[in-house]
């Protein structure tokens, strides 16, 4: 309880879980690890859980922004990073000379990361993207071995990988993935004809990397594994993988209330007895959803939320924890006395993925780090 002595609602990331993580995965897939550090490291915190993934055996990180690839330069990482999203054509050269690898989709991008390595006399690293039926960024499979020999003969770059990315892999129902796939191997065996196979062929999600190892090729890019949390209902981590994050808060007041009393905005709970109504500093600035049905752990139960979640506070119904006092103990994910409320409940709960829940844990938020890196 320390930190509650510091911070009215903070998380705490265990740094170990993350390495424990990042080995399971190398053992699995058994090829090299890009361990994707976008959105804040799915909101446990870019540059910790970065350094805690080389350390454990990644070679790769991945990001989706130029400010997210230099935030780790700035770190001093001096790794492999790919970035995997747009490079606006004013930050071109900035990326390069940051030795960053760079997607790219389209021959104007070729041609100008070209020309600007060539003034920089520093090369062009790049990656070239196919749509194989993500239907989002990529060049299309008909068109790829053209952009693919263009991408070989430009000056001053250095063809580095070539990618996919898979868009229902961690479903049950294989026939979409195993017809991406498919259309990728089509792919391969044009550049491997043509005599152009980058070094770096990659297509693995943390699914695919889980359930398919045809697909896993040089490296795999680990993502929602990395963090302990599954990649959907019907992709579920191997048991040896342990959640990293944890958000905790405690109680600032506790009162007992008459019946009929409104609590918090619109009233839309009205206490129906005598009722103790605790409040703990966090709300939807936080990240905390302002919907109904929310529940957090004190003194080990699960207790609901009462009432709207407010921008910086929420209020509870404490009648089944009458011991609960100001400065307890309040868990919105994470386990508290033998019960846990997981990130993929709080999902359920809010009608999205884990994925949304931990990266939208707000930056004023503060991150606490535990464990080995």
């Amino acid at each position: 309880m320390k930190d509650a002595e510091s911070y009215s609602c903070w998380v705490e990331v265990d740094l170990g879980a993350i390495e424990e993580n990042i080995r399971c995965i190398v053992r699995q897939a058994s090829v090299q690890v890009m361990a994707i550090v976008k959105a804040n490291g799915y909101g446990h915190g870019a540059v910790p859980v970065a350094r805690a993934a080389l350390k454990a055996g990644a070679t790769w990180c991945g990001v989706a922004r130029v400010d997210e690839a230099l935030e780790l330069r700035r770190a001093g990482l001096d790794c492999p990073i790919l970035l995997l999203g747009l490079t606006p054509s004013r930050r071109v050269a900035e990326v390069i000379a940051n030795g960053i690898s760079m997607t790219i989709w389209r021959s104007e991008q070729v041609e100008m990361a070209s020309s600007l390595a060539g003034r920089l006399g520093q090369p062009a690293r790049l990656h070239l993207k196919v749509d194989t039926g993500m239907s989002r960024l990529g060049v299309q499979p008909g068109d790829a071995l053209e952009l693919g020999l263009r991408l070989a003969r430009a000056t001053d770059t250095v063809f580095e990988g070539l990618f996919t990315h898979y868009a229902r892999a961690d479903e049950t129902d294989r026939s979409t993935t195993d017809l991406q796939e498919a259309r990728f191997q089509e792919v391969l065996k044009q550049f491997d004809a043509a005599g152009i196979r980058p070094p770096l062929v990659h297509a693995a999600n943390s699914a695919a990397s889980l359930t398919r190892p045809s697909a896993c090729f040089d490296i795999v890019r680990a993502g929602i594994a990395i963090y302990g949390l599954h990649p959907s209902r019907q992709c579920q981590l191997p048991s040896a993988f342990r959640p990293a994050l944890t958000w905790k808060s405690v109680l600032s007041q506790v009162k007992v209330l008459p019946p009929g009393r409104g609590v918090s905005y619109g009233h839309i709970y009205t206490t129906r007895s005598q009722e103790r109504i605790g409040t703990f500093p966090v709300g939807y600035a936080d990240g905390f959803r302002r919907l109904s049905g929310n529940e957090v752990l004190v003194d080990g139960q699960r207790v609901p939320v009462v009432g709207q979640v407010c921008m910086d506070q929420s209020m509870l119904q404490l009648d089944a924890v009458p011991q609960a006092s100001p400065g307890d103990e309040v868990v919105i994910i994470g386990s508290q006395q033998g019960e846990r409320i997981s990130a993929e409940d709080v999902a359920t709960r809010w009608g999205t993925i884990n994925y949304e829940v931990v990266c939208g844990i707000g930056p004023r938020v503060p991150r606490i780090y535990a464990g080995s890196a």
